[in-house]
């Protein structure tokens, strides 16, 4: 079993460890199909040999060029470390700053298998968002981390380690960047092929910037394997579980009549139950479902995040394989079955909502009937959840903050969370304006049942959807917690890229933007800069996320809180930012929330000042200027 101290040495090549393969009894991901010509294949092999000296690259050649036809992707499975793959003790990792040390805690937390969708190729979810593009990555980056000091900064290209860089104190130690492809060619096809190229990568949201922090984070309620099903059952995030249509009717109608409280998770085809739910409607005249969404990775529809109705799970496996173009007819085909029947139960009374993972996108590009009239590019017949609710909520500075523990330790967890509830109910006490009122009760009301239902996977983290008040009086508290011995170790603050500024992405985090300017991504751009000379101890900028490659650009970042005046003074500018430049856009597109919120801030802090939209209030000039 290898250890922490070896991690850190580098690349194991003297001797090489064992080429083991893929490991039988894991999950994995699903056979690329990039369509590479010959000479793009010695490219790819050419490029993954980079890493390797000469005396034993005709060695690792041979394998790399199996990985690739047999995988579509060099993963280089030699390099996978033999070690309980997991967050460890922040005490445990050399390094020769906390920054390191605690940057890679979270990578290992993002690979932890209990968390991890694909860990063998360095997968987090999603189906497709990479932590790193290959294990040697892995091995460089932790070696890497081993060595910085305060004076040096770690540059990712998607992936790549490019190296560390002199710097300072002041300055974030860890820059990430994924896939930032020129737009012209930040099409599916030219990723698939960059990707084998081992040359750009999709970190999906958390997974590239090594922030995730397992189910907690974000519920999935869509899950492509049995192995994935069977995980969250486990974990407690399923009550139950069931591959037989009739036994889960029978419970929903069950729980609907006991009006109890039921997770159950259906082992199958989401068509055939969406379909099912359809019969029983048209045979006994009952609608089962009064709400209803989809969360299915339709940002990744033709490479293994849906799979059709008409083929089995492992059929659908070896037609991704064999023959993609025929996968993409049929999952186009198992859309337009799809849609038609939610459509048939809302038109009976169910409120469907997009979850905003490109489901009704990609439902209009298959041609399923989706269309609204008179809907701009954004809109569909189902609203998405952002633009029905996530929407206002942002505006109001409110997102899904989080923190981890360092130590490990449940019991500084718990003194976070009580920290952060005592936060807010003083903030309440106070006084804050009734839309901001509502939402920290609920927060309260989560963070106090959250120690209860046993919601942590991998590293001892909470998320939090806190305001900009919220989330600087909550870091300035952990800190002063950590100064004064409360809590043993070092927090990491982070958030999701699924965020108030994080995120520029037209059909889900900016689509109830209606100015024209939700396919513009200046905000997420900004908020990634100004984060970095803020304060933050690391920041990531992505292509692709949530709703597919080249749909998106977003950002994140992680920052430090060690007990020290510097981190609470960073903590104080680097989070007021990162949410007030979001609502200020969002105030500038004319949402009304974003103006009160942008307003009030302005008022606590008299070097903030924004510029405020002015509201045209006779629409007929509008008509009239145009006619001439």
């Amino acid at each position: 079993m290898t250890s922490l101290k070896e991690i850190c040495r580098g690349l194991p090549l003297n001797p090489l460890p064992e080429n083991k393969g893929r490991r039988k009894g894991i999950p994995h991901a699903p056979v690329r199909t990039p369509n590479l010509t010959a000479q793009e294949k010695k490219l790819a092999l050419r490029n993954a040999l980079r890493y390797f000296p000469p005396e034993i690259q005709k060695k690792l050649a041979l394998e790399f060029a199996e990985e690739l036809r047999l995988y579509g992707h060099i993963y280089m499975y030699r390099f996978c470390p033999d070690i309980e793959m997991r967050a460890y003790p922040i005490g445990e990792y050399p390094c020769k700053t906390k920054s390191a040390a605690a940057i890679m805690l979270m990578i290992m937390n993002n690979l932890d298998p209990s968390v991890a969708q694909f860990p063998q190729e360095l997968i987090t979810y999603g189906g497709n968002g990479q932590v790193f593009s290959n294990w040697a990555q892995f091995w460089l980056v932790m070696h890497y981390l081993s060595e910085m000091t305060e004076e040096q900064t770690l540059v990712m290209y998607s992936g790549h380690p490019l190296g560390l860089f002199p710097s300072h104190q002041r300055a974030p130690r860890l820059i990430i960047t994924n896939g930032m492809v020129i737009p012209n060619y930040s099409s599916r096809d030219e990723y698939e092929k960059m990707f084998a190229l081992g040359v750009t990568m999709y970190g999906q949201m958390t997974a590239g910037s090594y922030c995730y922090i397992g189910p907690q984070g974000i519920v999935h309620g869509t899950v492509v394997d049995e192995a994935a099903l069977l995980k969250r059952h486990k974990q407690g995030w399923l009550m139950e579980i069931s591959n037989n249509l009739d036994h889960c009717i029978a419970r929903l109608r069950e729980a609907r009549k006991n009006k109890i409280a039921l997770s159950l998770g259906y082992h199958g085809n989401v068509v055939d139950l969406w379909e099912r739910l359809v019969y029983e409607l048209e045979t006994t005249g009952e609608l089962l479902v009064d709400l209803g969404s989809d969360q299915t990775s339709c940002h990744n529809p033709f490479n293994g995040g849906y799979y059709p109705v008409q083929l089995g799970f492992e059929e659908g496996k070896l037609l991704l394989s064999s023959n993609p173009g025929k996968f993409r007819t049929l999952v186009q085909e198992s859309l337009k079955r799809h849609v038609a029947a939610i459509n048939k139960l809302a038109d009976k009374g169910m409120f469907f909502w997009d979850y905003g993972n490109a489901f009704l996108l990609e439902a209009q590009r298959a041609g399923a009937d989706v269309a609204k009239k008179g809907a701009n590019k954004t809109e569909f017949r189902y609203p998405s959840y952002v633009q029905h609710i996530m929407g206002d909520i942002f505006s109001l500075g409110f997102g899904p903050f989080r923190w981890v523990c360092t130590s490990g330790d449940p019991q500084d967890l718990a003194t976070t969370d009580s920290i952060a509830m005592s936060v807010l109910e003083d903030s309440i006490r106070q006084g804050v304006s009734t839309s901001v009122k509502q939402q920290y009760h609920d927060n309260i009301r989560w963070i106090r049942e959250a120690g209860r239902h046993s919601l942590v996977v991998g590293s001892q983290a909470r998320i939090l959807y806190s305001d900009q008040k919220g989330r600087v009086s909550i870091a300035v508290a952990i800190n002063r917690a950590i100064s004064e011995g409360k809590i043993k170790a070092p927090v990491v603050l982070s958030r999701d890229h699924h965020d108030v500024s994080g995120t520029d992405s037209p059909f889900r985090e900016t689509s109830n933007i209606y100015d024209g300017s939700a396919f513009c991504a200046d905000m997420a751009v900004q908020n990634f800069v100004g984060d970095a000379f803020r304060g933050a101890t690391w920041v990531a900028l992505h292509n692709g996320g949530g709703v597919g490659w080249g749909e998106v650009i977003n950002g994140g970042f992680g920052l430090v809180l060690d007990g020290s005046k510097e981190a609470e003074e960073r903590a104080k500018m680097m989070l007021s930012w990162d949410v007030s430049n979001g609502v200020a856009r969002r105030c500038w597109s004319g949402n009304a929330f974003a103006y009160e919120t942008i307003c009030q801030a302005m008022k606590e802090n008299g070097k903030l000042r924004v510029t405020l939209p002015h509201k045209v209030v006779d629409e007929n000039i509008l008509e009239q200027a145009v006619k001439h």
